[in-house]
């Protein structure tokens, strides 16, 4: 038995399931300290069942850190080191940042000659001296949170794991973060990923002790894991270490739920919620990653992220007095309170549904006034959004099945374009925490390799070892760990045939397998 929870902008939703069957479900209205949200859920899941049975894991999904990011909130200074002099001198560490933000991690950047080319060759030898001088700088500022990267470090992080061994000589309670842990090729966009990482360090700490000490007052001690943004999970103590790698975990949840709930592996999923809709691309049961750089907070990143188009349709989107624009403003949670439907004086997406019989929520006899022009061209302008960014989504021309989850599912129309079919399962309204409870633990590895000097089968074992590990360190149990994914792709522009490599891998929870075995 495991619970899941997801925590969204609008809504914390909590399930209990038993093996595939699903025991409890609820909604809860998030809240501003997140915690009294999930005990609320957890409260509901109580009532519902009495109470609650021994569970052998709880599976969380939160935008607690992405939250601090945008929000300019709970980021600790960063001492920033890159390893590359003489390239990126005119480019210094914070790069592009909007300014706030940039303020609060604090001014401590450093440059330091070394790194590695794509190739293996060397950008410039090391320099002892000015490496004691960065360390005694950044030990005399009392700066604990450090973010290292090197040049080309997913082909060879030895300069980044070198300089943070000489870092924990001489500042045992540094927590330094790894660009080639966190990030992919790009060495500005991987810096910022760490550095990123780094400042959320602390934060992680306390988040996840206070989310243990509210299992803990419902009795409950099994372990803790927290959804990664590649549709996988990390335990609590990994979390500790690479709490930015939970940035948009809440969608890639939504698309897990939803392969759960139809058995469908591969289709386009539409989570409708309050605010938004989410739409993305199931491919062999887990979310399509974007090969794109990824704007977090207004920082340029590279993070493993799911392929996700966000648009502004959800059912607290706002209704212009003609139904021809609708959202990106949203009532979002007060939805309750401001919709007509609610007795509130905001027209909404949700109004419009239910004034159109597409709906049975609140009272109808509430929006039976609405001018039959207005529903009209509301639903067309629902549906067009819709379509359009369907459309946009999908990997070719061929119809895809749509599945719809999300508690907004309603706004959609029984048809839809390009849809070879349309799916609204049971429980979809809380397919995110579905999706987390079913979650697997995954590594990801990057590498780069020289096919003339390495054989081909070689290098490809090297990263599966790599992503193999990963996913051991982060909860998975080392015999059920298999590779899903493998892409390979010649570096262009250069004539001595280098192949970056990359391999994802996925297994079940080491504590969950132990207890199967000795069951």
């Amino acid at each position: 038995m495991r619970i899941g929870i997801d925590v969204g902008g609008t809504h914390t939703d909590a399930v209990l399931v038993d093996g595939t069957r699903i025991v409890a479900s609820c909604k809860e209205l998030t809240s501003a300290d997140v915690l009294s949200g999930v005990k609320a859920a957890l409260h509901n899941l109580q009532e519902q069942v009495g109470i609650l049975p021994p569970v052998d894991a709880v599976m969380l999904g939160t935008t607690q850190f992405t939250n601090a990011v945008v929000e300019r909130r709970e980021l600790a200074e960063v001492a920033a080191i890159r390893i590359g002099l003489p390239s990126g001198r005119g480019l210094p560490p914070g790069t592009g940042w909007p300014e706030d933000i940039r303020e609060a991690l604090g001014e401590g950047a450093y440059a330091l000659p070394g790194g590695f080319l794509y190739d293996g060759r060397p950008l410039a030898p090391e320099d002892n001296a000015e490496t004691e001088r960065c360390i005694a700088d950044i030990a005399a500022k009392g700066i604990a949170n450090i973010a290292i990267s090197s040049a080309f470090s997913p082909a060879n992080a030895e300069p980044e794991l070198r300089l943070a061994e000489r870092i924990l000589e001489a500042i045992p309670e540094a927590r330094i973060t790894l660009s080639h842990q966190v990030g992919r090729l790009g060495l500005l966009e991987r810096e910022n990923a760490a550095m990123l990482n780094a400042s959320l360090k602390p934060f992680a700490v306390r988040v996840v002790e206070a989310f243990e000490g509210a299992l803990q007052e419902f009795g409950i001690t099994s372990p803790l894991f927290i959804s990664q943004n590649d549709g996988t999970l990390m335990d609590a103590k990994f979390v500790r270490d690479f709490p930015a790698l939970t940035f948009s975990s809440g969608p890639t949840n939504s698309l897990r739920g939803a392969a759960r709930l139809t058995g469908i592996d591969d289709a386009i999923v539409v989570d409708i919620g309050g605010t938004t809709s989410d739409i993305g691309v199931l491919r062999g049961g887990f979310p399509r990653e974007s090969n794109r750089a990824v704007d977090v907070g207004g920082v340029r990143t590279n993070f493993r992220m799911p392929d996700i188009m966000a648009i502004g349709l959800g059912g607290g989107s706002l209704v212009s007095e003609d139904g021809r624009t609708i959202g990106p403003q949203s009532v979002g949670h007060r939805l309750v309170t401001e919709a007509l439907v609610f007795g509130g004086s905001t027209l909404t997406a949700t109004d419009i549904v239910v004034a159109a019989g597409m709906a049975d929520v609140g009272d109808a006899s509430k929006v039976a006034q609405l001018a039959e022009v207005t529903v009209t061209n509301a639903l067309a302008t629902m549906r067009a959004m819709l379509e359009d960014n369907i459309r946009l989504m999908k990997p070719d021309k061929q119809p895809l099945p749509v599945v719809l989850v999300g508690g907004g599912a309603i706004l959609a129309p029984k048809g839809l374009s390009g849809a070879s079919q349309l799916l609204s399962p049971e429980n979809s309204g809380v397919a995110n925490a579905i999706g987390a409870s079913i979650a697997l633990v995954g590594g990801e590895a990057e590498i780069f390799a020289d096919f003339r000097k390495e054989a081909r089968e070689v290098a490809l074992e090297r990263a599966k070892d790599q992503a193999r590990g990963l996913a051991v360190s982060a909860g998975g149990a080392q015999g059920t760990i298999r590779v899903t994914e493998i892409e390979e792709t010649p570096i262009p522009y250069m004539d001595n045939g280098v192949t970056r490599i990359r391999v994802k891998v996925v297994g079940d929870l080491a504590s969950l397998s132990t207890l199967e075995v000795q069951a």
